[in-house]
């Protein structure tokens, strides 16, 4: 019975086996109907060398591939999809293709990106007439208009070349010698939309937001936002004075930035790269204080005064009366140049309108201070004239410093009308301090000074009434002038060059010759005004007072002789 047993047993196996044999021949047959040429499967690959990959795609033989039809080399194992190009090739061998495989199903991905205008990736590679060939990938080209390669205009084609991004097919061609028509900028376009959205949506005011450095221009420089622009203005790159856009930022730098005004509507954006540190302003007071001398450079000369950088964010100004004690400066340029290294000092400070007052001349003596000690009123010396106007000339004491002499300082008794008839500029002349004012800086000369005032010894020596004799220097249609003692110059008015009882008439005029020598009485001495007025009608009048004096007051005591007696005299003469 155990023999019978086993021998149904192993009667049954075989018959299981035959139809486990059967079951697989099946499906093997099967499989080989499902394989079709031009098929897309995916295989497993089971060997590789040096010029083959052999893929095992389920067939009744292996496929091989060359091994340049992949990109890196696979390993055992690796899955790949490949395309059915014969599935019974020369001596019945499978004959299948990677490329193939890779062409087909990127031409399904360009075709359902076309219908659906989705983005795929390029990349430029070739600058040709009209725009670009761009490289879709497995061996698609495509052509992007210039006008379609980017948002702005493309001023060097070649600047694009190598560059890979993606596209929007606008028409699609699957042969390989026709291209399809790309569009790079609307894509760009999308991004942009959609980025700006996003941003003005998302960020406030104090936001840092991330950017890269597209361009600069004289007020500042462009931030690339992705795909719109921030403005970085001049201003707003330092604390400290900017000259140069470009000693802050470099194009196509990556920088952090402040925002620092949006505005959706107008669609602005503002960025700051000084407000990503603090305002040194804020703590100005803990560095500085007034009378602390600082040493900065000059950063600007304006014609009022000069800017200096006391630190990166802190311009003082030295206005230009506080430069030189003793220079007149016309232009601060004379004093320094821009980027000298000074000494200044701290004048005062406003931290509202953030302004600091800076001084040259606090740090050396002001010679103004000793000037009358250093030039009494009476002292004389020669200096030499330096400038000549219209009523007077500068003439230099020492650097800095001149002292003013007018043309009424020149002579007692000479009007000079044009300074240059007296002196020029080089000149070397004899000059006398007559006043020093410390507060206002001015110092007065004189030359007349330097001699007795001819005036005053006139004065003293011919008083009111005086005879005094001179010469006629001209004859005007109001009088004649004489010229006295010490060049002085006195005028007879014509209603003066006639006798008591005479009546003027303009004849008489003509009777005076310039040089003809004349007499007359002193009316007037002024001194202060250097005025002389002379009269020959009042020596007539006094000549006959005199007269009459004598008559009166006779020599003799014992003779009497009245007023009457004189007249009577007078009355026998005319008969």
């Amino acid at each position: 019975m155990e023999e019978v047993k086993e021998v149904l047993e192993t009667q049954e196996k075989l018959q299981q086996k035959a139809e486990l044999q059967t079951k697989l021949q099946e499906h093997y047959l099967k499989s080989l109907d499902e394989i079709e040429d031009g098929q897309l499967v995916t295989g497993t690959v089971v060997q590789v060398n040096n010029e083959y990959v052999f893929v095992d795609v389920g067939y009744k033989s292996e496929g091989r591939i060359a091994l340049d039809e992949f990109a890196t080399s696979p390993a055992v194992g690796d899955e790949v999809k490949v395309l059915i190009v014969n599935k019974e090739g020369k001596g019945g061998q499978i004959v299948i293709s990677k490329k193939r495989a890779d062409i087909k199903e990127r031409t399904d991905v360009l075709k359902v990106a076309a219908e659906n205008r989705d983005p795929v990736m390029g990349k430029f590679v070739k600058v040709i007439k009209g725009g670009y060939e761009v490289d879709l990938g497995n061996e698609f080209l495509g052509f992007c208009p210039l006008s379609k390669a980017d948002v702005v205009r493309v001023e060097d084609p070649e600047t694009l070349i190598g560059i890979a991004d993606y596209f929007i097919i606008d028409k699609f061609h699957t042969g390989m010698k026709l291209k399809s028509v790309v569009s790079r900028r609307e894509y760009l376009e999308k991004q942009i939309k959609i980025n700006k959205e996003h941003f003005f949506s998302t960020v406030k005011i104090g936001d840092v937001v991330e950017g890269t450095v597209k361009s600069f221009t004289s007020f500042g420089a462009f931030i690339d936002l992705g795909g719109f622009d921030g403005l970085l203005h001049i201003n707003d790159m330092s604390w400290g004075h900017v000259t140069k856009p470009k000693d802050f930022v470099n194009k196509g730098e990556v920088v952090h930035l402040r925002l620092i005004n949006i505005d959706p509507e107008s669609q602005k954006i503002n960025l700051s790269l000084k407000h990503m540190t603090e305002d040194p302003w804020n703590s100005f007071e803990q560095r500085y204080h007034v009378d602390d001398v600082v040493q900065a450079p000059v950063t600007k000369i304006t014609n009022f005064g000069v800017f200096i950088e006391i630190e990166p964010g802190i311009e003082g100004l030295a206005h230009i009366s506080e430069l030189s004690w003793t220079k007149r400066v016309n232009n601060p340029k004379e004093i320094v140049s821009i980027g000298d290294m000074v000494s200044a000092k701290i004048l005062g400070y406003d931290l509202d309108k953030k302004r600091v007052s800076l001084g040259l001349k606090q740090l050396e003596e002001n010679p103004w201070d000793t000037i009358d000690v250093r030039y009494p009123v009476g002292m004389t010396f020669t200096k030499p004239v330096v400038k000549i106007t219209a009523n007077g000339a500068f003439v230099n004491l020492e650097d800095g410093i001149d002292g003013f002499l007018h043309v009424d300082d020149i002579s007692w008794t000479k009007r000079v009308k044009n300074m240059n008839d007296f002196c020029k500029e080089g000149d070397v002349i004899d000059v006398v301090v007559t006043r020093v004012d410390p507060q206002t800086r001015h110092i007065r000369l004189g030359v007349k000074q330097l001699s007795g005032n001819p005036w005053n010894t006139l004065k003293q020596e011919y008083p009111k009434g005086s005879i005094i004799s001179g010469e006629v220097t001209n004859v005007t249609d109001f009088g004649v002038f004489v010229r006295v003692l010490g060049d002085i110059e006195g005028l007879i008015s014509k209603y003066n060059l006639i006798g008591p009882d005479e009546e003027y008439n303009d004849s008489i005029l003509s009777k005076f010759k310039v040089g003809d020598p004349i007499s007359a009485a002193v009316v007037e001495v002024n001194t202060n005004t250097q005025k002389l007025s002379l009269s020959i009608k009042e020596k007539i009048r006094i000549s006959q007072q005199s007269e009459i004096s004598k008559y009166i007051h006779g020599s003799d005591d014992s003779d009497t002789f009245t007023f009457g007696d004189l007249i009577s005299s007078k009355d026998k003469d005319s008969e």
